[in-house]
């Protein structure tokens, strides 16, 4: 290999964005070059979350591009949800790599002209590689598609999670069982990298690998103005799902814009905090340590799926971390079992019955003060999900109930020094 050809692959391995303007697309930036080097030279299993209008799409459209140029040996399949969005994308490709900047590309790695041997609307194979398996370079279909009679030894999936998968509990199960089909289909040392924006707790996101997720606060491909636009002519839930990558309720929606990156210094030596403890079931164990100052409520919370006795640990070491007081639980479902288990454990415990319905005490307490509510560094995400996605019929309300709880402590008093006195701590 000559000493050029080294150097414009060295090029293409560091700067593959720069293949993408190259191609007309001006807007991609050193963030979409780390998207399309994981795309094009990654080898692990991977899930990009992007808000909508981040060119994702268009990362994996040059990244497709590259890897039929650069590995012409290797076989792809690209998935979107249907017939018509494969088609999209497999022609982009096919635009691209008739430019005489692909052919040019081609020439100074390879010393042949490119030539598309099959170009249709889901198939593009080349005469980069004369590979006897007769299965084109890259190939497209619409994710419900049949899966069997192929191996691939890259996958990519864009999109195959829609707002069908958010009103269609059957179509989220369908998406979930194609996707577990690609081990069927994926070569034993191939890979698969998906890329798209969530729309339901529930849909396929929650079988792929744990995503990376950019946010339209952080790409910064939007301004203020794109953002407040977009909130203002999209329901919440659309706007939460497409630009924020979180899930909550549809338009019943009772709390939404949650203040977050609160400075946790902030909850340093609370004088207390609270457990909603679960027991078994589907219920979570909740912990929260809430103080008021400055007249914002700055919230660290916490969430496990699991009994409340093999989260205390857990508990105990958060408690400490933070310099929290004495722990307030609820005795209603347990009889006082909780404090005393605390209280065995050399921890300060206080306990209450409750005697005000859940729902009108999270509407009353929380909702009443959300807009001074201040989520500090690393709070639960879940934790901060399961308060968005609350409303009367929520399945899950450990999360509000907790965090109701303890600001119904700290409601309407001078300091926190009167609080305690008035609870008898």
């Amino acid at each position: 290999m000559t000493p050029r050809q080294l150097t414009i692959l060295s090029k293409i391995r560091n700067e593959p964005y720069l293949i993408g303007k190259k191609l007309g697309f001006s807007k991609l930036t050193l963030l979409h070059n780390e998207w399309i080097k994981e795309m094009v030279f990654g080898r692990e299993d991977k899930t990009l979350q992007a808000h909508r209008g981040s060119y994702k799409t268009t990362c994996v459209s040059i990244s497709l591009f590259l890897i039929i140029i650069l590995f012409p040996n290797l076989r792809v399949k690209f998935f979107r949800k249907t017939d018509a969005g494969v088609k999209e994308i497999i022609r982009q490709v096919s635009m691209m790599l008739k430019t005489s900047f692909a052919k040019l590309l081609v020439w100074e790695i390879w010393g042949v002209d490119l030539k598309l041997i099959r170009d249709s609307a889901t198939e593009i194979h080349t005469n980069l590689t004369d590979d006897p398996r007769g299965v084109s370079q890259l190939s497209a279909s619409g994710f419900k598609a049949s899966k069997t009679g192929q191996h691939f030894d890259i996958i990519f999936t864009d999109d195959i999670v829609t707002i069908e998968d958010r009103t269609s509990k059957a179509e989220r199960e369908t998406t979930i069982n194609s996707y577990y089909e690609l081990q069927n289909i994926i070569n034993p040392t191939g890979r698969i990298f998906n890329s798209g924006t969530p729309w339901h707790k529930d849909d396929a996101f929650t079988v792929m690998p744990k995503p990376i997720k950019y946010d339209c606060y952080q790409t910064g491909l939007m301004t203020e103005w794109d953002i407040q636009e977009k909130r203002e002519t999209l329901p919440p839930s659309l706007f939460a799902a497409n630009y924020e990558l979180r899930h909550i309720a549809s338009e019943d929606v009772i709390f939404d814009n949650p203040v977050l990156h609160g400075d946790p210094v902030k909850i340093q030596q609370s004088n207390f905090c609270q457990i909603d403890a679960a027991y078994g079931g589907e219920d979570y164990t909740a912990f929260t340590i809430c103080k008021k100052t400055e007249g914002k409520y700055f919230v660290y919370g916490k969430l496990w799926h699991k009994h409340v006795d093999s989260c205390l640990d857990n508990i105990f070491w958060e408690k400490k971390k933070f310099n929290a007081g004495m722990i307030y639980v609820e005795e209603n479902g347990d009889k006082g079992y909780l404090k005393k288990e605390i209280i065995r454990r050399g921890e300060k415990a206080c306990s209450y019955w409750e005697d005000m319905n859940k729902y009108l005490k999270i509407v009353t307490y929380l909702k009443s003060e959300w807009r001074n509510v201040v989520f500090v560094e690393g709070t639960d995400q879940e934790y901060i999900d399961q308060i968005l996605e609350f409303n009367e019929n929520a399945e899950h309300d450990d999360a509000p109930d907790s965090l109701a709880s303890i600001i119904r402590r700290l409601w309407n008093r001078k300091n926190e020094e009167d609080r305690i006195s008035h609870f008898g701590f």
